[in-house]
Parts: structure tokens; sequence; C-alpha cells
């Protein structure tokens, strides 16, 4: 009875609260409040150009410095799970390994980018999040839905880009410190600025934590984290019409955790990095190019059990431009190179591929169409296509409507690991969605969105078979639906900001017609905040649905809701100050078996920059 009220109230609420918004005449939101900044006019990650945001056809979500800083997250797998249709699998605290997935798709199906270099690990597949600093991010765009004819293997479910800060204006330096519960502490520091011909940032951090108990029953010890990182990028403008830049990342973190067997304390190294140089030209007003090469590694190493492993990815990427009145051609070469290191694998491949793309925009009507044809060393040629259509009929409202095709190879520790299957066939996926967009005058949105998604050729973890491996196989186990429908929506009524979200969705294998491990049916979202003197308050709650932590769901986790806090001021014309309470009832909550999550925690943090 309780599940079927929780249920209940977790469709009814942000169902009211949607048609609300939808009903509502108040043209106010967070982006009219000098208090958060209005988010960028165009996005770039949907097609890889720049769109208004009015011609956007994908479901996206764009993530500001501002609502970054306000949030708190303790990292970026955090501040993602608060974002419609996103969920968070996690085995302990902050730094331990983390799975994103993006409506109800696994972590390997989401394709990530640092200021356009490509991020993956070629051992376990998906980008390691653990790995990613969130002080280094400016903006953050995310793509749902998937976007193979414009990126090639890996966004079969969608796309994440990171920005890091980018120098404007004078010369502008920035010092951090905050510290929390569980001895939690931060320090960052940088600078960024602009002379009109160059522009530069550069940002440094550390964080630290000693934890908490993740496994109180098989392993009881306080398992912590620390991390170091940096990031740099330095753009030089040669004349009006041509542009050199130069971006970098590191990260490194050491992370304690508690192993598979009972007392067994490990411990993981997790280092990424990231590099890319590019050039873009204007040559006519109609004309422009954009020539980039680029290269992340990502290294992993755990102790005392014995794994290292190695990911080097290399990218070159020429694009081609042509605007034409309300029509945009897009032409691009592209050359991928993947590469593996670990005992006793040395393997690489590599992907060449040409992409076409037309957008038009004009008047009511709205049309992209992209198509990809890559041609992967090991396996031969794979084309896919997206097709995507949006209708204004109605001041503010618009319909869209696309349909698309997408494909991931497996990793190279897929196929010749001790578990490995060389014979393994790509995963393709054939998306199909419509969508129900209102924008008001000044920020206030609602967003309906349902898809079906069916991926096949899915890879799992098998019974024993061919591989050298007794304990089990990779294979090729099948199809998996991914179905459901994504409300969300802002607004402000009278001076309180709203926002939330509401996942229906419901990712079924077809065979067993079980749901993927750890992905619930419901999920809500909701937030508020308001001004109150010079002060800004705000709320959060999230709930989801119950879920199974394996394949065959025979191990259950409950459902949970959360409630988290935050306040901040400009206590002084240079600086600003951020509490937040996180999980304010301290609920005991399970988001993968036997892995505890963070009690009630808080934090609180100082910031300079002087204007």
């Amino acid at each position: 009875m309780k599940n079927r009220l929780f249920s209940f109230r977790a469709a009814a609420l942000p169902l009211a609260f949607a048609c609300a918004l939808a009903q509502a005449q108040a043209q106010a939101q967070d982006a009219a409040d000098s208090r958060h900044p209005t988010l960028p006019e165009t996005i770039v990650t949907a097609t890889r150009t720049a769109q208004p945001l009015t011609d956007v056809l994908a479901d996206v979500t764009l993530i500001d410095r501002a609502q970054i800083e306000h949030s708190g997250a303790v990292n970026i797998s955090d501040l993602l799970q608060r974002q419609p249709g996103l969920e968070l699998s996690r085995t302990g605290g902050p730094g331990t390994a983390s799975s994103l997935y993006i409506r109800g798709a696994d972590n390997r199906f989401t394709a990530v980018y640092i200021d356009g270099v490509r991020v993956d690990t070629q051992a376990t597949g998906g980008a390691p999040w653990e790995a990613i600093a969130l002080g280094q991010v400016d903006r953050i765009e995310i793509v749902r839905g998937p976007a193979a004819a414009v990126y090639g293997s890996d966004a079969v479910a969608g796309v994440i880009q990171i920005f890091t800060k980018k120098g404007e204006g004078a010369f502008t330096p920035y010092v951090g410190a905050g510290v929390g519960n569980r001895h939690t502490g931060r320090l960052e520091a940088g600078f960024s600025g602009s002379n009109g011909t160059l522009d530069y940032a550069l940002g440094l951090e550390r964080d630290l934590s000693h934890g908490y108990d993740s496994q109180t029953d098989s392993n009881p010890d306080i398992d912590g984290y620390r991390q170091s990182a940096f990031s740099g990028r330095l753009g030089w403008q040669v004349g009006a019409d041509h542009r050199l830049e130069l971006t970098g990342s590191h990260t490194d973190m050491k992370t304690q955790y508690d192993g598979f067997l009972p007392d067994a304390d490990e411990v993981t190294q997790n280092r990424l990095s990231t590099l890319g140089a590019s050039w873009h030209a204007r040559w006519t007003p109609n004309y422009s190019t954009r020539l980039s090469i680029s290269q992340s590694q990502h290294r992993v190493e755990t102790t005392p059990s014995p794994y290292l492993a190695k990911t080097t990815l290399g990218n070159l990427l020429l694009q081609n431009e042509w605007r034409q009145g309300n029509h945009l051609l897009t032409a691009a070469l592209e050359r991928r190179n993947d590469k593996l290191q670990t005992d006793p694998i040395n393997r690489k491949r590599h992907q060449n591929a040409i992409a076409l793309g037309y957008g038009y925009s004009g008047g009511a009507h709205t049309l992209q169409v992209n198509l990809r044809h890559d041609r992967d060393s090991e396996f031969g040629a794979q084309t896919t296509g997206g097709v995507a259509y949006g209708y204004a009929f109605a001041p503010g409202w618009r319909v869209t409507g696309a349909v698309g095709t997408a494909f991931r190879v497996p990793t190279l520790y897929q196929r010749f690991s001790q578990y490995g299957a060389p014979d393994l066939a790509p995963e393709k996926g054939r998306n199909v969605e419509l969508g129900l967009h209102w924008a008001g005058s000044q920020g206030s949105r609602f967003d309906l969105v349902a898809y079906r998604n069916r991926v096949s050729n899915l890879i799992g973890f098998g019974a024993a078979g061919l591989c050298a491996s007794a304990f089990g196989c990779y294979e090729n186990t099948g199809r998996v639906i991914l179905r459901g429908v994504t409300i969300s929506g802002a607004h402000r009524l009278g001076s309180v900001n709203l926002a939330g979200s509401l996942d229906l969705q419901d990712p079924r294998d077809v065979a067993t017609g079980n749901l993927p491990a750890r992905r619930a049916k419901r999920v809500l979202k909701l937030s508020a905040d308001t001004r109150v003197g010079d002060w800004t308050l705000g709320a959060e709650l999230m709930a989801a649905s119950r879920r199974y932590d394996n394949a065959a769901n025979t191990v259950r986790l409950g459902g949970y809701g959360l409630v988290n806090l935050y306040a901040s001021a400009t206590i002084a014309r240079e600086w600003t100050l951020l509490a937040r309470i996180d999980n304010v009832g301290d609920k005991d909550y399970q988001i993968a078996s036997g892995y505890r999550t963070p009690a009630r925690a808080f934090y609180i943090g100082l910031r300079w920059t002087p204007r």
C-alpha cells in the first residue's frame, strides 16, 4: 500500500505542477533574475555546430556556472543526477565507480566530451564519471536521444559535453574554500581574462574527505578520497576570421573503497587527462571550417588487488559549415583511434567517418537531417541517420518528432580479455520520439517528451562458454526496449522560482521482461528558491521508486525520497557564501545493493572574486 501511495503522489504532484506551468500567464523565471544569469542562447552539442536554442530539436538541458555553484554538489555525477532523464548508480560514496543512465540506457551508451575532447574507457565502457572534477566545469550541455549520426559510436542514448572556463573581460582572479562534515574540504583558485586578441583561463582545485563506512556489515571502516585537478584554456584571435585555441585538463583522484570480499580494503587511483587544439576559420560570410585534434587518456589502478588499465583516445576532425539564409549545410571528416593497455591486452583500432548534415529554420518549421558513415578497422561499415522536425503551431508552442539510429562497437576489453569474445557484434539502437514544448517570454517553460529506443545485440555478461574464463563470458545477450515519458518545466510563482521533472519510464529486456539493473520506473525531481533580503534560499526534492540490483530482478532496492536545503548570499562586495544541507531527513537508502549512501551532510563555502 505504501508503494502505491508513493506511486500516486510521485505521478500526481508533478503532473499538476506541469499543467499549472502550461496554463500560467505570468512570464518570469530564474533567467530573468540577476541572481540567475541567463543561460547561453546557443548550444553546440546537438549538431556539433552553434545553434540558437529556438532551433534545437533535440531534448536538451543546459547547466551554467551559476547553477553549478548554487547546487553545492560535491562531484559531477551528483549534479547530473538532478537533471531530467538521468539516474545515478554508485558503489559507495563520492569517488567510487559511478554510472549515469540517460533514459534508462547503460552508462556506455552516452558519448561524453570535455571541451570537444572525447572521454571513454575501453575497459568497462562509458565515461569514468568519478574521475571528472566538477570544480573545473563552467557549463554542461546534455542532449537526450541518439546522436550517432553526428558523433559516431557510443551516442546511443545521448551526449553530454562539459566545458571548462573561457577567459573574458579584464583579468579576474578567484579563490574559494569550503568545509563540511566527515572532514570534507575544498580549496580552489584560478584566473581568467582577455585583452581582445588573447584570452586565457586557468583553474586549480583540491578536494578531500575522510568519507564514511559504506559497508557496515561486511567491512566496517571509513572510506575517503582526495582529488587534485586543473584545467586551462588559451585562445588567440588571429584577425577577424581566424581563431586558434588550446585546451587541457587533468584530474588525479585516489579513493578508498570496500572490495567484494569481507574486510577487503582497496584503493583506486584514477587519472584522466584531456588535451585539444583547434583552428576556426571563416573564409566567407557563408563558409567556415574547423580543424581540431585531441587526445584523452584514462588510467585506473587498484591495490592491493592488482589491476591496471590505460585507455588512450585520439580524434582528428575537419568540419565544414555553409550558411545560406535559413539553411545550414555541414560536412565533416573524422578519424578516431582507440587503444587499451591492460595485462595481457595491448590492442588498438580506428574508425574513419564522413558525416553530412542539413538544417532549416524558417517561419513555423524547423528541420534537421543527419547522415554518417563510419568504417571501423574491425567491424567494417556502420551507417547511421537521424531526422527531426518541429512545427510551431501557436505562439510559444511547438511540437517535435524525431527518428534516429545509433551503434556502439564493443570495447577492446570485451573482445580480448579473459572474459572476451572476439566475435561480438556492435550494439545497435533505433529511436523514435515525440515532444510538446512551451516557452514563455522570460524563461518559463514546459516540455513533454515521449520516446522509444530499441537496442539490439546488447552486450552482457553471460555463462562460461567460448572465452578463457570459467567464471563467465561477454556475449550479445539480446534486446532491450527503452521507453518512457519525461515531463519537465520551470516557472516563477510570485517571488518563488519553481522547477521540476518527472520521468515515467519502462525499460525492459525483451526476452525476460525484466527491468535493467538499478533503473527506477518513476523518478521525481522538484526545486524551489526565493530571495529573502540578501539571501537566496532554496530546497530540492528527489524521489525514486523501487529498483532491482540485478538483471534477474531478484534483489530489490527500495524507493526513497530526499530533501536538500541550501542558502547563498553576497556577504560583501567580492565575497560569496554558500551553505548546503543534503539528505535533511537522514534517509538510509541504497542505489547499489550492499553499499550505503551518505547520511545527512552539510557544507559551507566561501568564494572571493574581485569585480
